[in-house]
């Protein structure tokens, strides 16, 4: 029960921070080139995700051995959750600028706006580019949400509850999309990010050892445990990788900006 309600917090989480991505794109593809190019190339992205879960998920859950699995797939997650883990320390610290949704939408808009010479898409006809942009964008996004819900779900044989939680993740922020459209920037992404990377590395490490014939005391609880230890770590990373800025005593008593105070000022 630990495991599964984890499980799906997880792929909620890493489902939601990647469509908030995805639907940028997409409102930024359907203001400049027209939205029913933009719904179209998404409508097809959906089928095409769907398609490749229902035809790699099912084989995966009754065809390989589950200690294979659950090694190759902990594997898998560890990539995914310290890649994602890196990122959301890296930011936190200061060593990398905040994810500005803002900003890649203002970039994508101007990207696709049409020039002078092509005068402007129409709007109620097809557009070539807003469909392939709107496609691509919710494609590339949700091939991530794809191998997230397809290593959790096999290796716990729950992919329909880890299916069921990324698409209530892609019906929720759809909704909040069509009421704050652009207003993207407010949700706490690099927070979800770090709390996702914490997730799949805490689960990669216990099925991976699983896989492997460890016996964890406790069985799913030493999923809880994995996980407060990589709080732990996380919480103690973010505040040793800010004191190896460049001029971090300074910065301490308020002499000059870190890198998060000049991105936010950019």
């Amino acid at each position: 029960m630990t495991s599964t309600v984890v499980l799906m917090l997880a792929v909620f989480a890493a489902s939601a921070v990647e469509m908030v991505e995805a639907l940028t794109i997409v409102v930024a593809s359907g203001t400049t080139r027209g939205w029913r190019s933009a719904f179209e190339g998404t409508a097809v992205a959906v089928v095409a995700l769907a398609a490749i879960v229902g035809a790699v998920g099912v084989p995966l859950i009754h065809l390989v051995p589950i200690a294979v699995l659950r090694v190759v797939i902990g594997g898998l997650l560890l990539i995914l959750g310290l890649a994602w883990l890196r990122k959301a320390i890296l930011r936190s610290s200061g060593h990398k600028a905040m994810h500005d949704e803002d900003a890649v939408y203002a970039k994508t808009v101007a990207e696709l706006a049409p020039g002078e010479a092509g005068g402007a898409a129409p709007r109620r006809q097809r557009d070539a580019v807003g469909f392939v942009v709107a496609f691509k964008g919710v494609f590339l996004e949700g091939m991530e949400v794809v191998l997230i819900v397809l290593s959790l779900g096999s290796s716990s044989h729950h992919l329909g509850l880890a299916a069921a939680a990324a698409g209530a993740a892609v019906v929720i922020v759809a909704g909040v999309g069509i009421v704050v459209a652009r207003q993207l920037s407010e949700v706490p992404e690099n927070a979800m990010k770090m709390g996702v990377g914490i997730m799949l590395t805490s689960f990669g490490v216990f099925w991976a050892g699983e896989g492997s014939g460890v016996h964890w005391p406790g069985s799913d609880l030493s999923i809880l445990v994995l996980i407060a230890f990589f709080v732990a770590v996380t919480s103690l990373a973010i505040p040793l990788m800010r004191r190896s800025l460049p001029g971090a005593e300074r910065r301490e008593s308020g002499s000059i900006p870190s890198r998060l105070d000049e991105a936010a000022s950019s």
